[in-house]
């Protein structure tokens, strides 16, 4: 059989961004293109402001991770690695108070990635840094398209082990869920597609982000009853929350779940269990169940998306 292909072809980076502050720094600033790189490093990211300021000189994006605030600084460089560009993301990170450091190049020189590898082994589980390659692609006469490569990352299940000393069996066991749970949902093409999803943490919940405040969606586990879940969560806005409640049936359908309302002071919603999910000593069903949890975060977004919440 024959098949029709054509060939990658990789565009040199100053063909389409010939000043990296005036070209590229714009150009990433914008919200669709961070949102490329959120999703290459798997944290939702919110701009702060360009050129932002750190004494005497300017840290080329400042930004923050949306549902926490950690702030997060980004440089840019559109050449190899070097040992100037190593020494300023450590410089504006403490300038910053940031504890997100991505540090986007061309290329990245080995001694440098080994420097972002120590980094990442010898700070505590506040800290990140990425190390991200930016590439540019066309096929035959296409438009260029950007691809980030991760070339050094925070190792989360180190960065797990760490955060799990002196905490109690539970919150133990929910950290070790968590970090799973992340595992899987990076290697899930859909679920990132919609979601960005938040580092393991020692709650019951870890939260999903849809692109508002008024809202958002909540991954659910109950170590106590065994229980897995999902909730629709409107902290304020009680008419998103009333309409979500006043359309329990049409979630229940879509979820196959039986749902529970709650209308709290502030904040209203849907609440989801199934029941006879052990998650206690009982690791190897643990993707099943998060699984069916990405399952029913994608159910609800689209149903949210329908009912024009």
């Amino acid at each position: 059989m024959k098949c029709n292909l054509d060939k990658l072809k990789k565009i040199d980076l100053r063909d389409v961004w010939p000043h990296e502050a005036l070209d590229f720094t714009k150009w990433l600033s914008e919200e669709p293109n961070l949102a490329i790189l959120s999703s290459a490093v798997g944290i939702e990211l919110e701009l702060i402001e360009t050129e932002s300021s750190v004494g005497s000189f300017n840290v080329d994006i400042y930004a923050q991770e949306a549902g926490t605030g950690r702030k997060v600084i980004i440089e840019n460089q559109l050449e190899d690695t070097n040992h100037d560009h190593l020494g300023k993301v450590i410089t504006y990170a403490a300038g910053k108070g940031a504890e997100v450091v991505i540090w986007v190049v061309a290329r990245a020189r080995d001694e440098h990635r080994q420097a972002i590898e120590w980094l990442n082994q010898h700070t505590d589980s506040d800290f990140g840094f990425f190390l991200v390659e930016i590439e540019l692609w066309s096929i035959g006469d296409s438009l260029p398209a950007p691809r980030f490569n991760v070339v050094e990352q925070p190792n989360e299940w180190t960065k797990a082990i760490k955060l799990s000393e002196g905490l109690s069996e539970t919150e133990r066991v929910k950290l070790s869920y968590w970090t799973k749970y992340r595992e899987v949902a990076q290697a899930t093409p859909e679920f990132l597609k919609a979601f960005n999803p938040q580092k393991p943490s020692k709650d019951h919940w870890t939260t999903l982000r849809c692109g508002t405040s008024a809202y958002h969606i909540a991954l659910l586990i109950d170590t106590q009853h065994g229980r897995i879940g999902i909730e629709f969560y409107a902290p304020d806005d009680k008419e998103i929350g009333h309409k979500a409640i006043d359309n329990t049936d049409l979630f229940e359908e879509r979820l196959g779940l039986a749902a529970t309302p709650f209308d709290a002071k502030k904040a209203s919603g849907l609440r989801f269990y199934k029941d006879g999910c052990k998650i206690k000593n009982n690791e190897a069903a643990w993707p099943r169940f998060i699984s069916e949890q990405l399952e029913w975060a994608l159910a609800m977004k689209k149903l949210i998306a329908e009912l024009g919440l």
